[in-house]
């Protein structure tokens, strides 16, 4: 077998085996799926400069971007067992039974996994195995003939050499000779076929396995959505809040070209967690437990959620990956339980300092015990925007707590609430490098112009956004080419805990011009000059945009 035919093998026989893994898992759970299961294993495992790196190239799209390098990845190392199976077929199966078996144990270390996620891999694991056999030494694999029996003449008409079997020359080795005796006692041929027969056939075996592996993996696909809960969350009606949110101001929007909404509408709001395929938690089964260091354990469904008293607020959440200058932020209005109220009611002991969310697929955030009964609003939230939480942002419950990086507080399909401690217990970003306490740092960033627009000579608009929640902005400030400050004009807004937007008339001169921002928060703090990275509780520096005006 030729190297090329080999190594379309070999990606067949992975399509083979991740297509016919997508509708098993339709029964085990899409998080079983063998690309998703091992892509969550890498989300895990990768070095959290890598995930920075990802982040900051492909921002919302960083989960597209992993699976298709997976996939990506997968065909490379799948055409190299190919060729490896072409010159001895026990190394091409023990390379797909390796990779069934890191499928396998990729399902089963994921939280709340059983022995029935090992089932896809294992499936699809075998299924690919034997396809890799019927391309290297099966009916599929090159040259290989029909085997049809001779015609057996009448005796009358038999030639001498046809009244017996034929014989080995004397001198072919004992095992040849064997060979030969066996084939011809049994009355069959081999018939090799011509080279283009093979070929076609080939070809025909890679189009059908193939294209079935595909029909297999799109229905497996289509069979999980079917299974998803975007019907249950139609069916959902909200509740009418006790307090509704207070009314955005006329003004609060500048309405500019290029500047962010003051609300982020919810297919606009970003989305940054470590869930590669989107939890579908049916809310008639959701439960939220609230354990661990309290005296009262609380454990509530959906319904009972529903049935507290609810309050709505405008609050902007900003994600800690989030670069200066960056779009990892938005503002929404939310809907939801105060979580003040639910702690109070479970009576926290002495020494309970954190709250770990923990989410339906396992991921855990640590929350600062104190600033949820602080008297911010942080809520429970139900709602986003007037509808109920999108899938994508958490749908049934999330947190939503104001002030805090969501690392450290946004807990998307939030199922559990335990009280415990710092000391004690170290939520999901911490082992990784992240500080423990994430409190949101001043920052500020020009929307408009930006960096390729092209401006005329005269009066232009420079505008932006600024946020410290829970603190508020007092000031925002403008300059250009390194010259005076310039203090800006705040729109009004909801509260501190949202962002404002800004704006400055500049009277532009035709040339190259640097434009840079600052902001200072109501606590007199003024975001730093020296530019830090994300990690690990958060950029800092001045954004900074150059222009070109004619």
């Amino acid at each position: 077998m030729s190297r090329g035919r080999a190594a379309l093998a070999g990606v067949t026989a992975a399509a083979v085996a991740i297509g016919v893994a997508e509708p098993v898992a339709v029964l085990t759970g899409p998080r079983s799926a063998p690309l998703i299961a091992v892509g969550g294993l890498v989300v895990d495992v990768v070095p959290e400069p890598l995930k920075q790196f990802a982040i900051a190239v492909f921002g919302t799209y960083d989960k597209i971007a992993l699976l298709v390098g997976t996939a990506v990845l997968l065909a490379a190392i799948a055409a190299l067992l190919g060729v490896l199976a072409a010159r001895r077929l026990l190394l091409g199966l023990a390379g797909i039974a390796a990779f069934a078996a890191l499928g396998m144990a990729s399902a089963l270390t994921r939280a709340g996994a059983d022995a029935l996620d090992a089932l896809p891999s294992l499936v699809g694991g075998a299924l690919g195995a034997l396809t890799l056999w019927a391309f290297v030494a099966g009916p599929l694999r090159e040259n290989a003939g029909p085997w049809t029996p001779p015609t057996t003449p009448r005796p009358e008409t038999a030639t001498p050499a046809q009244s017996g079997p034929a014989q080995p020359p004397a001198s072919a080795p004992p095992a040849v000779a064997a060979l030969a005796r066996d084939e011809a006692s049994a009355g069959w041929e081999p018939q090799e076929p011509a080279g283009d027969e093979s070929r076609r056939r080939f070809l025909r075996g890679v189009g059908l396995l193939a294209g079935t592996a595909a029909v297999a993996g799109l229905g497996g696909h289509w069979l999980a959505g079917r299974r998803g809960v975007s019907a249950a969350r139609e069916a959902v009606r909200l509740p009418t809040p006790v307090a509704p949110a207070p009314p955005v101001p006329a003004g609060a929007d500048l309405s500019v070209n290029r500047l962010a909404p003051f609300v982020t509408p919810n297919r606009e709001f970003y989305r940054i967690d470590t869930a590669l395929v989107v939890p579908q938690v049916d809310p008639a089964t959701w439960r939220l437990r609230i354990h661990g260091r309290v005296r009262r354990p609380l454990e509530l469904s959906f319904d009972d959620l529903l049935a507290r008293p609810m309050v709505e607020r405008h609050i902007t959440l900003a994600c800690v990956s989030n670069e200066v200058g960056g779009d990892l932020i938005g503002n929404a209005r939310w809907l939801g339980v105060p979580l003040r109220e639910l702690l109070d009611e479970v009576e926290p002991e002495e020494g309970a300092d954190q709250v770990v969310g923990r989410s339906v697929d396992g991921w855990t955030c640590g929350t600062p015990t104190a600033v949820l009964r602080d008297g911010r609003d942080a809520l429970l939230a139900v709602g986003m925007n007037g509808e109920p939480l999108p899938v994508e942002h958490g749908f049934p419950v999330r947190m939503v707590v104001p002030g805090l990086y969501g690392y450290v507080s946004a807990c998307k399909w939030v199922t559990e609430l335990e009280l415990t401690s710092f000391a004690d217990f170290d939520a999901y970003w911490v082992p990784r490098g992240w500080s423990a306490q994430g409190p949101i740092k001043t920052q500020s960033r020009i929307d408009a112009p930006r960096r390729r627009d092209g401006l005329t000579a005269g009066p232009v608009t420079v505008a932006g956004v600024a946020w410290a929640q829970h603190r508020g902005i007092r000031r925002v400030e403008v300059r250009v080419d390194d010259g005076p400050w310039h203090e800006a004009t705040l729109a009004p807004t909801v509260s501190v805990d949202t962002w404002v937007q800004w704006s400055w008339r500049w009277d532009a001169t035709p040339g190259d011009h640097t434009l840079q921002v600052r902001a200072t928060d109501a606590a007199g703090e003024t975001q730093p000059e020296q530019r830090r990275p994300v990690a690990p509780d958060g950029a800092t520096g001045w954004h900074t945009v150059p222009v070109k005006v004619g």
